[in-house]
Formats: structure tokens, sequence, C-alpha cells
């Protein structure tokens, strides 16, 4: 079993190739570094939009406890230092499979 959490993100205005730039260099390795695996990751610059998904083996229990790992490691922290808010709005939820 794999949990998928689906992660979409209104970004500040001005900041889309900023907010690219520095996902593109930290988010695949952390969150590969702390065991998550990154399902895909669009763009959308005319809506100033960003939509992911990554996810984890087992259920959404064990997705949050990987999560809570993750939140609390040094490298998140790292990967963080320093960065300006560059996300103005989320919307982030688990998806289910619903391909036939």
């Amino acid at each position: 079993m794999t949990t998928i959490q689906l992660r979409r993100y209104l970004l500040v205005d001005g900041e889309y190739d900023a907010f690219l730039s520095w996902w593109n260099e930290w988010m695949p390795r952390v969150r590969a570094e702390l065991g998550f695996a990154i399902e895909f990751a669009y763009g959308i610059r005319e809506q100033n939009r960003f939509v992911w998904a990554v996810s984890a083996p087992g259920d959404v229990e064990a997705f949050r406890a990987l999560e809570q790992a993750y939140l609390a490691s040094t490298a998140r922290a790292a990967a963080f230092d320093g960065v300006p808010q560059r996300i103005a709005e989320y919307d982030i939820a688990f998806v289910d499979d619903v391909a036939a």
C-alpha cells in the first residue's frame, strides 16, 4: 500500500521562478532522504500555481508519522533556512487512486 498526498499551491506574486528553482534544488533530495517519493510536479505559470504529489509506503497514519519525522529533520530545516514565504495559499489532501 502507498499513500499519496496532493499538494496545490498558489504562489506569491513574482515568486514563481524563485520557488521552482528552490523546490527543484531541495524537495526531490530532502523528501527522498526521508522515505518519500515525488509522484509528479507541475507548474501553471499563467495562474501562479504549483501542483505536486508526494507518496510514502503504508497507510495514512504511516505517512503522517513519516511526515512528522520530515518536519523535525535537520535536512528540512536546512532547505527552508532563510527562504522567504513564497506560498500564498495551500491546499493539501490525501487522494484515492481511482484509475481502473
